[in-house]
């Protein structure tokens, strides 16, 4: 699906509890921005998550999808509420329904320091620190979601499923990625593939099906490593890694313990792409406990913001939509650079006083 610069729609998903707060700081920032790069940006608000499920018993009707699966990109705040539950006992959550309803396959989670935020590492080189989480997001353990069962009240079974064709798209998404950040850095790519092949069956042959793909891309390096080797290696030299694709729980795991690497879950964007849709998110939840008190870090929400523009670019919306992006990223940077601290970070910023200090450096933070 190419995107046309002058007719780009984005489906846009508030959500519950803060989402709506860091969705409206989101649209703060891109108005400005957009304005400044002249951005045909147009906005379609749908309802959907924890809330809409409580008063009209659907978290996502099926009108809500068929708007946001016609648009060009889908830009989501934060769903769920720990009190609202599907009769199995399950949390709502429709953005996992996007992710397997639209095909999103890579689910792309950068982790990356920024310039200003406090190091949780005492090491120097945690400064550095610009690794890529790739969650495969349409099957393995959550592929058993809705289908597990429980037998006669004494065990539940769910189940986890590889498949080639999974694999193998997203080891080649994962080298191309790992391609793109090669060129951008200066030095060569390299994929590591988190797996416990040692032990699992559907692990061992996700490894062999990784390892035929890396065959094909001979100029990125590949390797692999077992997810609790990478729990460790992840706090112990987080610096050493570029592109990690993993199995979809391990994925999961793996984001938060890498956002709190680089100061918590408000500076972990998210982005879900397919072959022809793609939702962006930040990675947090609700966090029903500040919601209503403008305390909020809509940093997440900013990055996946950036991530969707420029991933608008590279669909053939043109490459202002990739400056854009680029200096939206940039005035984040800046931002916390000269000082910005929000709440979570031990400040008294506000969700207000950050949008304020990220408008305030556009422009003169382009790269």
């Amino acid at each position: 699906m190419a995107v046309n610069s002058n007719t780009v729609r984005v489906a846009l998903m508030p959500g519950d509890d803060i989402g709506p707060e860091v969705t409206e700081a989101c649209l703060a920032v891109l108005e400005p921005l957009a304005r400044r790069h002249d951005l045909g940006l147009r906005f379609d608000t749908l309802r959907a998550g924890a809330m809409a499920y409580r008063d009209t018993g659907s978290a996502m009707d099926e009108e809500t999808f068929k708007r946001a699966e016609a648009a060009d990109a889908i830009l989501l705040g934060a769903m769920g509420w720990p009190g609202i539950r599907y009769p199995d006992g399950t949390e709502i959550a429709p953005q996992l329904d996007l992710r397997f309803r639209l095909g999103l396959y890579a689910g792309v989670r950068p982790i990356r320091a920024l310039p200003g935020v406090p190091a949780v590492l005492a090491d120097p080189r945690a400064a550095g620190i610009d690794l890529v989480i790739l969650r495969e997001s349409t099957e393995g353990l959550f592929a058993a979601r809705g289908r597990g069962e429980v037998i006669d009240d004494r065990e539940a079974r769910d189940t986890m499923v590889i498949t080639r064709a999974t694999t193998e798209r997203l080891s080649d998404f994962a080298f191309g990625l790992a391609r793109r950040r090669a060129a951008q850095r200066g030095r060569r790519g390299l994929v590591t593939l988190v797996d416990k092949a040692n032990v699992f069956t559907g692990f061992a042959f996700m490894r062999k099906v990784f390892h035929e793909v890396a065959a094909r891309h001979p100029d990125v390096e590949a390797a692999h490593h077992y997810i609790d080797a990478m729990a460790l290696d992840m706090v112990r030299r987080p610096w050493d890694f570029d592109v990690l694709p993993t199995e979809n729980m391990f994925g999961d795991i793996l984001s938060d313990l890498g956002a709190g690497l680089v100061g918590g879950m408000g500076f972990a964007p998210s982005a879900d792409l397919g072959e022809r849709h793609a939702v962006f998110q930040p990675s947090h939840g609700t966090a029903p406990d500040i919601a209503g008190k403008g305390l909020a870090n809509p940093t997440a929400m900013l990055l996946s913001a950036a991530m969707m523009l420029d991933w608008l670019a590279c669909r053939g919306a043109g490459a202002g939509w990739a400056e854009a992006a680029a200096e939206l990223q940039a005035a984040i940077d800046a931002a916390f650079a000269g000082g910005l601290r929000t709440p979570d970070i031990a400040g008294s910023a506000g969700t207000s006083d950050a949008v304020k200090a990220v408008i305030g450096h556009l422009g003169s933070a382009a790269t």
